[in-house]
């Protein structure tokens, strides 16, 4: 027979022998956490084995032809009157810019195996921070960890999950998944993320080229929602209590924009078919933070989401 309190040592006994693994392994401290160890997982590369950009080089449009075709995908951010994009096929390689836009500090964060490109304010607490990347991986998203604490981050969830600043919390900034040709005509002067990173990297070859249309996963999650591809892109909101993600699929048979109501506050959720943008904007026609990305990622993190259908 075995007594309750010794199931509890031996639980506490295993969940130290997993934080004293992983913190040899991989160098984070796991004393503080506040999701599930065993769910944690390498993603292949090892601390910094995909080297986040600490000081990110520019170029302007005019020059932007020679590494950009029009129909390159970029994440675009728009800030203070200061436009930048930041194609895919370097973030692909480097998941993390550190970088500064519109007066603040920012980082800009792309994972390819949930398709999720998210922008955050880099101040926490009164001060600056910049990000690597950890090489781990949380419900097959990426994990970041900060330079100064060297807490590890769950970019979808937008928050601290080890570390000294555990439960704290990243803002998460407007930003746009689009076409390259879309985000210029938008943006004449807007800066481009310049293939003269100090790596040596092929970025025109996309190592996730196949993975984007498969339907399996690299690594499993807990939460899984068969109705749409895994793939599926959708565009998912967090606001006032209530998530909802609107499928690309879906969107492409409404009429633009479909207008909502969350939690009481009116939307208006802009697709365009050709570039496969979404948008998603308040009744003063304010670009509101959401997070573009596959399906089964945003459902991973919100199984209670709500999902726009088109009824027409």
């Amino acid at each position: 027979m075995r007594f309750k309190g010794t199931f509890i040592c031996d639980k506490l006994i295993k969940l130290a022998f997993i934080a004293g693994i992983f913190t040899v392994l991989s160098g984070f401290d796991f004393s503080e956490h506040s999701i599930p160890l065993d769910d944690i997982l390498s993603g292949g590369p090892p601390k910094d084995g995909i080297p986040a950009l600490l000081k990110p080089k520019f170029i302007p449009v005019v020059k932007a032809g020679k590494q950009l075709s029009e129909k390159d995908r970029v994440l675009g951010i728009a800030i203070s009157g200061e436009a930048k994009a930041y194609p895919f096929k370097i973030l692909n390689w480097h998941e993390i810019v550190n970088d500064r836009i519109g007066g603040r500090q920012v980082v800009v964060t792309f994972c390819p195996l949930c398709g999720t490109g998210m922008l955050f304010d880099a101040n926490i607490k009164g001060e600056s921070l910049t990000f690597g990347v950890s090489g781990l991986l949380y419900q097959s998203d990426m994990l970041l960890y900060d330079h100064k604490t060297e807490s590890l981050w769950s970019q979808i969830k937008g928050e601290a999950v080890t570390g000294p600043l555990t439960g704290a919390k990243l803002k998460l900034l407007s930003s746009t998944q689009t076409t390259w040709g879309k985000w210029k005509q938008a943006h004449p002067n807007s800066l481009v993320l310049s293939e003269d990173t100090g790596y040596s990297r092929d970025y025109d070859r996309d190592p996730y080229e196949d993975y984007t249309t498969s339907t399996r996963l690299m690594f499993g999650v807990k939460n899984r929602n068969r109705d749409y591809h895994p793939k599926e892109q959708v565009i998912g909101i967090e606001l006032n209590g209530s998530v909802k993600a609107y499928p690309f699929s879906e969107l492409a048979k409404a009429k633009t924009p479909v207008e909502d109501d969350l939690a009481g506050t009116p939307v208006k959720v802009f697709f365009d078919k050709k570039s496969r943008t979404a948008t998603i904007q308040d009744s003063k026609g304010e670009e509101l933070p959401s997070v573009v990305g596959f399906w089964f990622a945003w459902y991973a993190f919100h199984p209670d989401t709500k999902v726009f259908k088109e009824t027409r």
